[in-house]
């Protein structure tokens, strides 16, 4: 018998043991397969980033950009793969990935610098760091569609690899692809924060099904692994094991964690955009990323119709006129709407010393003038400055002024608490230095005569009509600027509001020269258009009529005072010899140059009565703002109460989302405890959730262990008091009775028990495994991984 024993036994251990011919053989087989399973997972990784960064496309101008990041993130993830491939240990594939992004980075990037072309080094380094300050420069400077600058296209790439890099460490490492995948709502909710509507819908939900499919080709992973190798597939991972499946089935469960994916994407889309409305980043529809104090162009009516005015800022100066304040120039008409072109932060561009004007010819009268500010409530990257500043002095952080617009911005900092000096030329030309201007214009502003291919036609007819008997471009101009500032316009803050032709883009244009009614931005935005139409360069500044002066004898008779009733939108058209000369179209909002006053001093720019309507002449300094009877005694807040509630409800919601596995951990366990105390529910459900908090404190639960062993494991790993010990003991006792007899242990008493067992496990963890337990709970999201595999959770856990 016993030979016989040793014949059968022998051919088993043969096929157990590898031959010692080839060692190595059914071990690389069965890691090439296991690898060979992943496969899919990683090409569904790669599909839901692709599809994420898409969501990005109404932020930036064309579709290169794409390309490049799809790239990269292939790169990581196929990277990742193939270190698997290899062998590599899983501890090590995340720093590798690291790696693998700074060397694609570098290639692609650093010029050169690289070791290799490949290896980063310390000009590497600085040419990185160089990119990031430019990227993060266009970003707060240009508006949306952004051209996508080699500086944003860097962060894009990072940010995309980065990206796939957590990806890979929490869907293959981890084994957490619903957790992983929500690194992807970084790009699909971006532009609700940046334009109106919210995210893209459609986008979202093609993210969602992509999550659908990762969810459910993990299933598909998990079940190839554990099917090739039962003995090390994933049961050991698993919190419990079901007995039977349910009738629901894996395609059921994945359908349903699918479809409550959906209907999340869904109610992202629609909660983003109200936490952005009211200038939590007030940038919206195309609009300019300015900061929560200014609106952008369509936006700007919106602080101009507010019943009570907030203060912007105060300021004294030596200039022979009172300034506008430029915050931004728009010099460039994508589709049909003006938006601005800015090279981004140069670190040469400091504010300490900025150069003339390029092209002033000597013969023109310039006068130098000084300004001091002190910033009240404007809130935004762009500074409040006049025209043509030479120096800044007295700004904390870091500003550089646009080599085009020369407007000022910072990367980093923003308005709020400035006190600086302007130090600026005034430019005195004459109207006949303006009228002998030739039209051989620079390269550099040739592109401020492009309009859109197709432009309503009444914008060039009108142009013509009113400038037929004019002789010069200067002549052309203030026709132009007559012709908006008389008694057939009205200025009025609601009419476009009602009638559906708020904003300045061209295709309004049209509606406005018809109705006849708008406010600045209409104005602006019009003259600029007919300019261009008649070859004239021209662009639109927004920015701070020169406010009112100062009453208060305390402030000083100097002071003048401009609050948010005083943004602006005002016309600037290009002179050779002279450069870029500011007109002013609308009627009764602030002053008409002196070059061309003497040209429509006879010409009536009353607007006519009606709701909204403002009936003035040119105005004096002292009087440009034709809202100054409003009460102004009142300052509001500096940071508007919506942006506040905005910034809460944003944190609020990312607070709600670290909460939330926490919160459902502790409320199924304090329904298992109450199941238990109510005598609903037995030992068996005790002994699942002293398995599921093990799982949660570090402690594997392999289904192999008997609730014994496991129970003494769990002793050793735990150093725990007398009172403990005995409650497992008693628990598990409990247990180990009600497989074999009905008969339940007093309700009262288990519950008890398991309460000082599970006290046990959580106070014997370290300070970190305690936090981890709390906060990420692992037999949740092994529950999760139960539900996708289509397994009925069970209320006993088999030993």
């Amino acid at each position: 018998m016993t030979s016989v024993v040793t014949k059968r036994a022998a051919p088993a251990s043969t096929r157990q043991t590898p031959p010692p011919a080839r060692p190595g053989g059914p071990a690389r087989r069965r890691r090439g397969g296991r690898d060979a399973a992943l496969w899919p997972l990683a090409l569904s990784l790669l599909l839901l980033l692709l599809i994420s960064c898409a969501a990005l496309g109404p932020l930036l101008r064309g579709s290169a950009w794409w390309w490049v990041c799809a790239m990269a993130g292939a790169v990581v993830l196929v990277g990742a793969a193939l270190f698997r491939r290899i062998g590599l240990p899983r501890a090590v594939i995340p720093v590798a990935n690291v790696l693998v992004l700074l060397g694609t980075m570098t290639v692609l990037f650093a010029g050169g610098t690289g070791l290799f072309w490949l290896i980063p080094t310390p000009q590497t380094i600085d040419v990185f760091s160089g990119l990031i300050t430019d990227g993060g420069a266009s970003i707060v400077q240009q508006s949306t569609p952004a051209e996508v600058t080699i500086g944003i296209l860097f962060l894009l790439v990072g940010g995309t690899g980065l990206i796939a890099i957590f990806l890979d460490l929490f869907t293959m490492t981890l084994r957490w692809p619903a957790l992983g995948a929500a690194f992807t709502l970084v790009p699909l909710l971006a532009p609700s924060f940046v334009i109106d509507g919210g995210a893209d819908i459609a986008a979202l939900v093609v993210a969602a099904i992509a999550f659908l499919l990762l969810l459910r080709v993990d299933v598909y992973v998990r079940r190839t692994q554990t099917a090739r190798h039962p003995s090390t597939g994933a049961g050991s991972l698993r919190a419990y094991r079901s007995e039977r499946p349910s009738g629901r089935g894996p395609i059921g469960g994945a359908l349903l964690v699918g479809s409550l994916a959906i209907v999340g994407a869904l109610l992202l889309s629609t909660l983003a955009p109200a936490f952005t409305a009211g200038g939590l980043v007030t940038a919206r529809t195309g609009g300019l990323l300015f900061g929560s104090g200014v609106s952008p162009m369509i936006n700007l009516g919106q602080d101009l119709r507010r019943p009570k005015a907030g203060a912007a800022f105060h300021y004294t100066s030596t200039g022979t006129e009172q300034p506008y304040f430029t915050l931004l120039t728009l010099d460039e008409i994508i589709g049909l709407n003006w938006t601005a072109r800015v090279e981004g932060a140069d670190a040469r561009n400091t504010v300490d010393a900025i150069p003339k004007p390029f092209g002033l010819d000597a013969e023109v009268e310039t006068v130098e003038a000084s300004t001091s500010v002190v910033i009240d409530g404007v809130n935004s990257h762009w500074l409040p400055a006049p025209a043509r500043a030479s120096s800044i002095e007295g700004l904390t952080g870091r500003w550089y002024w646009d080599s085009r617009t020369r407007a000022i911005a910072s990367v980093t900092g923003n308005t709020l608490g400035q006190k600086y000096t302007v130090s600026s030329l005034e430019l005195k030309p004459t109207a006949e230095q303006l009228r002998q201007s030739n039209t051989d214009y620079p390269a550099s502003v040739v592109g401020n005569l492009q309009l859109p291919a197709d432009p309503p036609s009444i914008i060039e007819e009108s142009a013509r009509e009113v400038t037929a008997d004019t002789t010069s471009n200067y002549d052309a101009a203030v026709a132009i600027q007559t012709y908006l500032r008389s008694s057939a316009f009205s200025y009025d803050t609601d009419a476009p509001v009602e009638d559906g032709y708020d904003g300045g883009g061209v295709g309004v244009i049209g509606t406005f020269l018809e109705e006849k009614r708008g406010y600045c931005v209409h104005f602006a935005s019009t003259m600029a258009a007919m300019a261009r139409t008649l070859g004239i360069p021209s662009r639109v500044s927004l920015g701070y009529l020169p406010g009112v002066k100062s009453q208060d004898l305390e402030q000083g008779l100097g002071q003048y005072n401009v609050d948010s009733h005083d943004l602006h939108a005002w016309p600037e058209l290009y002179f050779v010899g002279i450069g870029w000369v500011k007109f002013e179209p609308t009627p009764g909002r602030g002053t008409v140059p002196n070059y061309e006053r003497a040209a429509v001093a006879d010409t009536p720019n009353a607007a006519p009565g009606g709701a909204g309507a403002t009936r003035a002449p040119a105005l004096s300094p002292d009087l440009l703002v034709d809202d100054s009877a409003l009460e102004r005694g009142a300052v509001t807040q500096r940071v508007e109460s919506s942006n506040v509630l905005g910034i809460l409800g944003l944190s609020t919601l990312v607070l709600l989302v670290i909460l939330l596995p926490a919160a459902a951990r502790r409320m199924l366990r304090g329904s298992r405890v109450r199941r238990i105390r109510s005598g609903k529910a037995g030992a068996g459900l005790a002994w699942t959730e002293l398995r599921h908090t093990s799982l949660d404190h570090g402690i594997p639960v392999p289904v192999t262990e008997t609730p014994r062993a496991f129970a003494a494991r769990l002793k050793r790993l735990r150093t725990v008091d007398p009172a403990v010990m005995e409650a497992l003991e008693r628990v598990l006792l409990a247990f180990e009775r009600s497989r074999f007899d009905r008969s339940q242990a007093s309700s009262e008493t288990l519950a008890d028990d398991l309460t000082v067992a599970l006290r046990g496990v959580h106070g014997g963890a370290t300070v970190g495994i305690r936090f981890r337990a709390i906060f990420a709970p692992a037999s949740l999201f092994a529950t999760l991984a139960a539900v996708l595999r289509g397994e009925r959770r069970a209320r006993t856990i088999a030993p």
